[in-house]
């Protein structure tokens, strides 16, 4: 593998123009960020990332020095989970608590409402109570506005982030794969001209930017029929983008953008307890690293933005430290989903790949039922509390709600967060044990971990495109399966028929809990 000797980067003066200071300046007399009873917290929160897409996690083909030094020094889990195998539904139920299957929620369209309600509870909410100060940075893809009318790109943005808890807001309002392409920093679309209003439609074709459909000439990657509509930045997109012209992002600059945005804010309240929610766009398509990440590997842009998402881990890591707060700061490391190589765009990851098990020996993907589709890298890092280990604990995401409470010494409601379990023995101990049950949920099915037993419901529906588009081993059936994981790890053998007094149990206990309305601790 080809590493590029990084050096400390100066950002180009056209950069700072977009990086004016958070609207953090709150400053508190006590210095309780360094208050062991009330340490920050950082949730890296990586996009399409796999199990086996970390050098610590076995990777060889890429390395990433930054995050394996969160592993050596924290907690490295080996069978933790996202809620979800999709994007939307793990960042909802990580932020809420609860399975995303009670909303009904889906991946969500760029110009969908606000999928987590005003009036939901949620985790930042839970800490500003306690005097947290809470942002967010980096992808949302969990709606933006009431549903009732269109969202005004135009004008204020909201209901978004700061109606549910967050204190600051600094976003890709849904994804780099779809329109709008700009900055939404709080309520307002960052460097927006009156002068050449923003529209968006997921309907129909809307002014005269070219499409990827109609000036195939112009794009830097060959894209799939739903990727190829409005070409930003020689990439076409999802939906269709009339104006704001002057408040297009560059793709390049994602990590220069948002890791200054994310350290702007840590600074702002360094004297506050915090929590930052850092939401990638890397790894997920379109991959465009910065001209610094070009070239570091032999695997083309998917692994240029592995080596890109290490650096910007690494940069935020060091402000930490700089500013003293590294040892008092609680570091989730983890990622929203398995890994997928094709996502619409051909920009070589399926060529270039090689050797590399992006899912190490995980069966599927994103989107999959399989285990690949939710099991991904999880690290815990605190000084302060947490020893060193590795932990085979079966954890999953939606825990860190009712932990993260339980380490605050707070309480919840019967209502509140249902699904998420305190599990913060577990987080802190690698030789703890921690769920016994888990649901894996998937756009056409849910699946139930029992300890090593892995069940899968019928799916409601097949998804052919999942094999033959998207190159994924979707776990989809018309028939129950069941896998024994602790002698097939890569879920090779359906044993349903075999074992069909299990599968009845487990079906029993996947339908109560699908069933649950309260928490049950």
């Amino acid at each position: 593998m080809n590493i590029k000797p990084f050096v400390k980067m100066i950002i180009p003066l056209s950069i700072i123009t977009l990086l004016p200071a958070c609207q953090q300046t709150t400053q508190e007399t006590a210095n309780t960020s360094k208050n062991p009873d009330k340490p920050n917290i950082v949730v890296f929160y990586v996009d399409d990332l796999g199990w086996g897409d970390v050098s610590s996690y076995g990777a060889t083909r890429v390395t990433t020095p930054n995050i394996d030094k969160l592993a050596e020094n924290g907690i490295k889990f080996t069978d933790a989970h996202s809620s979800s195998a999709t994007c939307t539904p793990s960042r909802y139920s990580l932020l809420t608590g609860e399975y995303a299957f009670r909303k009904n929620a889906r991946i969500l369209k760029g110009d969908a409402p606000l999928l987590i309600g005003t009036d939901q509870p949620t985790l930042p909410k839970l800490l500003k109570n306690v005097g947290y100060k809470s942002g967010v940075v980096g992808k949302w893809h969990l709606g933006l506005g009431d549903g009732k009318q269109p969202i005004d790109w135009n004008g204020k943005v909201s209901p978004g982030p700061l109606e549910i808890g967050f204190d600051y807001s600094f976003l890709l309002p849904a994804t780099g794969d779809r329109v709008p392409t700009v900055y939404l920093e709080n309520h307002h679309v960052l460097n927006l001209s009156k002068d050449d209003p923003l529209f968006v439609s997921y309907k129909e074709k809307i002014g005269n930017r070219p499409t990827g459909d109609d000036n195939p000439e112009l794009l830097r990657q060959v894209a799939d029929p739903q990727h190829n509509k409005t070409i930003i930045n020689g990439v076409s997109r999802i939906g269709w983008m009339q104006g704001g012209k002057s408040a297009e992002w560059k793709d390049e600059d994602f990590p220069l953008v948002t890791t200054q945005k994310a350290n702007t804010f840590i600074s702002a309240n360094q004297n506050n307890p915090f929590f930052l929610f850092f939401s990638f766009h890397d790894i997920h398509v379109p991959r465009l690293p910065h001209p610094m990440f070009q070239g570091a590997t032999d695997m083309g842009n998917r692994g240029d933005a592995i080596v890109q998402m290490d650096w910007i881990t690494g940069q935020v890591v060091d402000h930490l430290k700089k500013l003293n707060l590294f040892n008092n700061t609680l570091i989730i490391f983890t990622s929203d989903n398995g890994a997928v190589l094709f996502d619409g765009y051909e920009d070589g990851a399926l060529s270039l790949t090689g050797s590399h098990k992006q899912n190490g020996i995980y069966r599927g993907g994103k989107f999959s039922a399989f285990e690949a589709g939710t099991r991904v890298p999880f690290i815990v890092h605190y000084p302060n509390k947490v020893k060193a280990g590795t932990s085979h604990a079966l954890m999953s995401q939606i825990d860190l709600y009712a932990s993260i409470a339980s380490m605050l010494n707070l309480d919840l409601s019967n209502t509140e967060a249902i699904d998420s379990k305190n599990h913060l023995a577990a987080l802190f101990n690698a030789n703890t044990s921690a769920r016994t049950t888990l649901i894996e949920e998937t756009p056409f099915t849910l699946a139930l971990r029992e300890g090593d037993w892995k069940y899968i419901q019928p799916a409601r529906r097949l998804s052919p495109k999942l094999k033959t588009h998207k190159k994924i081993e979707g776990g989809l059936s018309k028939q129950s399966q069941l896998y024994d994981l602790s002698i097939d790890p890569s879920e090779t053998t359906n044993i349903a028929n075999k074992k069909s007094a299990r599968v009845k149990r487990m079906n029993s206990i996947l339908e109560d809990i699908k069933q649950q309305k309260t928490r049950e601790d």
